[in-house]
């Protein structure tokens, strides 16, 4: 690979590198004339990676893992190669991090939040700005008398008085939850928080989701006790396939609440009694291992690698902010801003995720499902909604509680719509924001045909 010359953000300048990768990886949506700018959402996989897998699953028998033939010890080398090359992507060592592979995200902040010891002396904290499967940790830590406690969040959409709140609740061993990057906005939380929970005597869960597309992450640097992710959202495939990757000394301390095939070296219905296995996370490995996916795994990280992650931070943000510069400059027929960012007051600590209405000139926000809707008629993907996060949402939408309190309560009696729930709290207040996220495959001509159908609302 060249050297990239390090630019100002404000040059815009684009790394030719990746219009050949455009031409010759993501043909496919200049084929199609699709403008995608939904990669939080997904990324999108390359020619390389699908035919790299295509190849292999021609070439090799694979069987079951949970055996010791010919085929099933292939697909054994193959996940523990897996498991290894990620471990090397994150730069965890692997004398002290095991990987888990989950069929998500979401599974992977389960195991910790069904098995974690949590008490009455030991409180869950989590960051206001967190994905729904983060926040259902909660009623894990309520069911065992835990306290729960949220961390707020500033008008910019940043954590405010998370080391005073760690430090005023600590207990006996509790657990931090809070993503690496916010999924609503963009926004990267301090990695320096991970340090400081776990002086506290916290064990921390990272959801690292949607920071790891265009991120590098150094768990030798921030060794965070648990990280989750989604191979799908880092590499576009394969779905179906999450990790936990998990500080050995930190998974040993989870106290299963149940066993399943796979997790244990023995199971007696005659006895009654089980053991879990102890080795390299197995025992938190449910079932048979989607294999002839996870095969794909390290194609996908190999694709990523080649490029190198730096470069790849430096492309998406240089695009995400042009794009922001763009949109800024945007004004109705009276004049105003066109454009209502969220989390965007300091965006040297943005990833290339932008949340933002369309404000009409009579002030009132235009619902996002007409914005996103006049986006997809014209072939650009963009995202509306909360993006299953309620309290980045409710931060930067500015809900009041009693407001949105009453409007619950008429929500458990009429069924519940983003129509009905908008029309309760008036005109004046946006529920929901549109979304673009940039990835490896955006191009300067994706964020121009975004702009057009954006400013085609003044």
């Amino acid at each position: 690979m060249t050297a990239i010359r390090v630019v100002r953000h404000d040059e815009h300048t684009t790394d030719p590198l990746f219009d050949e990768i455009r031409a010759t990886e993501f043909g496919r949506l200049d084929a199609d004339n699709q403008a995608y700018l939904d990669y939080t959402g997904s990324a999108l996989y390359s020619e390389t990676q699908i035919t790299a897998h295509a190849e292999r699953m021609r070439r090799v028998i694979l069987g079951n893992p949970h055996s010791e033939n010919g085929p099933s010890l292939v697909s054994t080398a193959i996940i523990n190669e897996a498991k290894a090359r990620l471990l090397g992507f994150l730069d965890a060592p692997a004398s002290e991090y095991v990987v888990c592979f989950t069929a998500n995200t979401t599974a992977a902040i389960k195991l910790v939040a069904e098995s974690f010891p949590f008490d009455e002396g030991s409180p869950l904290i989590l960051s206001t700005d967190n994905h729904n499967s983060m926040n259902g940790v909660r009623e894990f830590a309520r069911s065992k008398g835990a306290a729960v406690h949220y961390v707020p969040l500033d008008a910019n959409l940043r954590l405010k008085g998370a080391r005073s709140i760690l430090a005023n609740t600590a207990g006996n061993g509790g657990l931090l939850g809070y993503p690496a990057q916010s999924n609503f906005s963009g926004v990267k939380h301090s990695l320096e928080l991970i340090d400081t929970a776990q002086r506290l005597g916290y064990s921390v869960l990272l959801d690292a989701a949607a920071f790891l597309p265009a991120n590098s992450l150094s768990l030798r640097k921030y060794p965070a006790d648990f990280v989750a992710l989604s191979m799908y959202k880092i590499t576009g495939y394969p779905t179906g396939v999450g990790a936990l990757v998990a500080k050995r000394d930190s998974l040993a301390k989870l106290q299963r609440p149940w066993f399943a095939g796979g997790t244990v070296e023995y199971a007696s219905v005659q006895h009654g009694t089980h053991m879990l296995r102890k080795s390299n996370g197995e025992a938190f490995e449910d079932g048979t291992p989607a294999f002839l996916s996870i095969a794909a795994v390290t194609d996908g990280l190999e694709f990523l690698e080649g490029i190198g992650m730096d470069r790849i931070n430096l492309h998406v943000t240089r695009h995400a902010n042009r794009f922001r510069d763009e949109l800024a400059s945007l004004r109705n027929r009276c004049g105003g801003p066109l454009i209502r960012f969220y989390g965007q007051g300091a965006p040297a600590d943005c990833g290339a995720t932008l949340a933002f209405n369309v404000i009409g000139s009579d002030g009132t926000p235009i619902p996002f499902s007409r914005v996103v809707e006049r986006a997809r008629n014209e072939g650009v993907s963009l995202r509306g909604g909360c993006f299953c996060n309620p309290g980045a949402s409710e931060s930067a939408f500015e809900f009041q509680p009693d407001a949105t309190s009453r409007c619950f309560r008429s929500a458990r009696e009429r069924g519940f719509s983003i129509e009905r729930f908008s029309e309760c709290l008036g005109p004046s207040v946006p529920v929901g924001a549109v979304r673009a996220s940039m990835g490896v495959a955006t191009s300067n001509r994706d964020l121009e045909r975004a702009v057009s159908v954006i400013a085609s609302f003044a």
